[in-house]
């Protein structure tokens, strides 16, 4: 995700980092060169008396921007509900904590195990929706017991979920918590669970391929023959003019792309590991353990991961 300070409406204008420009300047590239082979080839289109003017690339636009638009506010939708429920975990994680907290001595040892498996919890998550390998950050943060049965298993989150369910039981079991008490704190437990099949589902589930591909082959066939409707009327203006116009939708397809996929790497997807970070640091700082590991903080490029 790009962090910036609020800027000037002028100098904005020019930001190149956090910008898709970068990943279209190569098919920007390509609609200029077709821009100079219309000019090129302007006296042998017109001596075959074949004009094709703007009108229906009007109409054609018109179409791929409602389509472009719908295509946005739906992978829009995917990133605001990956954020809400990363946000959700932070909520229960605390909760959870916090709930322990009032109910066991402040020198108990299911404190400092309670809230690893928490923090663990949102690092196997992370590597599970990115696709890394999620062992360096669970040895760091479990017990080498506990790491063993967690990495054997080809679901991590979710073996961490049972884990934290079993952990919760023993203590119903050895009389640290009653069965109100048990069933108010397995609450915000299923609320994880909840959170895991969520996260899932926008992860396995993108947008149907079928109505991307048509928007996709839509949008360069229109970028591809917009100069030749122009060059007749505009000429040496055509390669500015078909610039501009290319740049929006093609920017507007990139951006649909990133934000279709909410949990990866790139400028416009989710800063998973700042927010795993995050959640550690209230972990640790609910048990008083100190000094905390540093936040995160976006690079030279202004990029939080």
């Amino acid at each position: 995700m790009i962090i910036r300070k609020p800027q000037h409406w002028f100098i904005r204008l020019f930001d190149w980092h956090g910008s898709v420009l970068s990943k279209i300047s190569f098919r920007l590239s390509l609609n200029v060169l077709m821009s100079l082979l219309a000019l090129l080839s302007l006296p042998w289109y017109e001596s075959l008396n074949v004009r094709l003017t703007t009108a229906p690339f009007s109409l054609l636009g018109i179409a791929i921007a409602i389509f472009l638009g719908f295509r946005n506010n739906a992978s829009y939708a995917r990133f605001l509900e990956a954020r809400l429920l990363w946000g959700t975990l932070l909520i229960n994680s605390r909760i959870m904590l916090r709930q322990l907290h009032s109910l066991l001595p402040a020198n108990a040892p299911e404190l400092i195990s309670f809230s690893q498996l928490l923090s663990a919890y949102a690092y196997a998550l992370k590597h599970q929706l990115r696709g890394n390998d999620p062992g360096p950050d669970l040895q760091r943060l479990l017990p080498q017991a506990v790491f063993q049965q967690v990495i054997r298993s080809p679901f991590p989150a979710n073996r961490v979920l049972l884990c934290l369910g079993e952990s919760l039981g023993k203590m119903r079991r050895e009389g640290k918590l009653s069965d109100i008490l048990f069933a108010e704190l397995d609450k915000p437990l299923r609320k994880l669970e909840s959170i895991l099949g969520g996260c899932e589902r926008l992860d396995n589930t993108p947008i149907p391929f079928a109505y991307t591909l048509i928007l996709h082959r839509t949008v360069y066939l229109f970028c591809t023959l917009l100069p030749f409707s122009l060059v007749t009327e505009l000429h040496y203006m055509t390669i500015l003019v078909s610039a501009f116009i290319s740049y929006t939708f093609l920017s507007l397809e990139s951006l649909a792309e990133e934000l279709e996929r909410p949990f990866g790497t790139a400028s416009n997807q989710l800063p998973l590991d700042a927010i795993c970070l995050t959640i550690e640091r209230h972990m640790l700082e609910m048990n008083d353990l100190s000094p905390l590991p540093p936040a995160l903080q976006p690079d030279r490029h202004f990029k939080l991961t």
